[in-house]
């Protein structure tokens, strides 16, 4: 397979992560490089090059891949230019600024897996308004109203677009993305890595396999022997979801919108922690089978992580023992409620109302302590 040469001074300025594709555009339309240069730098035909350079031409209808060329392609612009080759020895500001503009390449993956992750579970699209700098992932719920489950900053989203991890489904003033057979792919790769540096963590992030059969795999930590074990469950539906599609005996959901949006910020508090450095962070030290020490913070490298465990500490505290057990287990572990009251000793079907209880108690903690509906996630 041909590629780009990435130490061409031109496009040496760029990410790793923007597609040959887009630096053959970006060559040819900002730094006027012919066509027939690039294609004998990447080895590749003419024609290859051609038909790049239109296809990325026609996706600028789409606001995220747009921004991302522009911002890219000044980049771009600012290297070729005779007092920018002056002075490559030197960050200027300017430099400075223009490399903030896109995400570097471990940020990308951190925060793509999070999202993308997010995305495969049903009805969930990624949600980007005009000139807003954060985009939001909702999913509908069973009642008609819709749950925010994730949060991230756009320039993470316009590299997500022009990887062709995500598409726009309907464009406007606010344009609606979905995953694609891409991104699933992407996805996959980026668990197998995780699972390669840190297997059998507790406190690793969530393992996610077989993209293509919706399901994915996370080892925790058994609380009774110690040693690492699977949990199976099915991407596309978290325990919280499955359970609102239930109805109680009048016909209402068995779990409110209002529950489960406190649920999902609760996991997305918990994923949020995990995206730190390794601190060997014990959640089962919350469990009813696990040892009760005392909670300690970690050494507060990264505020967002730290900041993300010390609001799921707060609040697993605040439900006790036994809520705090089916919660960390059903919303962060996303372990199913039969597997829960194995693991627990309960008696069949009272996982659910537990669970319930559980989620009206959360939400009363949010109530209190930032208020109906709280912040943004993240």
């Amino acid at each position: 397979m041909h590629q780009i040469n990435r130490s061409d001074p031109v496009l040496a300025d760029l990410p790793a992560w923007v597609p040959d594709a887009a630096l053959h555009y970006l060559a040819h339309t900002e730094a006027g490089l012919p066509i027939r240069e690039l294609a004998r730098k990447s080895g590749c035909h003419a024609s290859t090059v051609l038909r790049q350079i239109r296809r990325f031409e026609t996706r600028r209808d789409d606001p995220l891949i747009d921004a991302a060329l522009r911002k890219l392609g000044a980049r771009v612009g600012h290297t070729h230019s005779s007092a920018a080759r002056a002075q490559q020895k030197d960050t200027t500001p300017m430099q400075a600024a223009l490399k903030d503009q896109a995400p570097d390449t471990p940020t990308l993956n951190r925060d793509a897996r999070r999202i993308l992750r997010r995305l495969c579970e049903t009805g969930a699209v990624l949600a980007v308004a005009v000139d807003m700098e954060k985009a939001v992932v909702v999913r509908d719920g069973v009642s008609g109203s819709s749950t925010r489950t994730a949060v991230v900053d756009r320039k993470v989203a316009e590299a997500m677009a022009l990887q062709d991890w995500i598409s726009a489904e309907r464009a406007g003033r606010i344009t609606r993305y979905r995953i694609t057979p891409a991104g699933r792919a992407a996805l996959e790769d980026m668990m197998d890595v995780e699972e390669r540096i840190a297997p059998g963590l507790s406190e690793a992030p969530a393992d996610f396999a077989d993209q293509h059969r919706v399901w994915g795999e996370r080892t925790v930590q058994d609380t009774d022997t110690g040693q690492p074990r699977k949990l199976r469950y099915n991407l596309a539906e978290s325990p919280l979801t499955a359970l609102a599609r239930r109805r109680d005996k009048d016909g209402s959901p068995f779990l409110s919108d209002d529950l489960v949006t406190a649920g999902e910020r609760l996991r997305e508090d918990f994923e949020l922690a995990q995206m730190g450095p390794r601190v060997a962070q014990n959640w089962d030290r919350f469990l009813t089978g696990g040892g009760r020490g005392g909670f300690a913070m970690d050494s507060g490298v990264g505020n967002g992580p730290e900041q993300a465990r010390g609001r799921v500490a707060h609040a697993l505290k605040d439900l006790g023992p036994g809520l705090s057990d089916v919660v960390l287990r059903c919303c962060c572990y996303l372990e199913g409620l039969e597997s829960t009251e194995k693991r627990l000793g309960w008696s069949a079907r009272s996982g659910k109302i537990v669970l319930r209880i559980a989620l009206m108690r959360l939400k009363q903690h949010y109530d209190e302590t930032t208020g109906p509906g709280g912040g943004l996630i993240g």
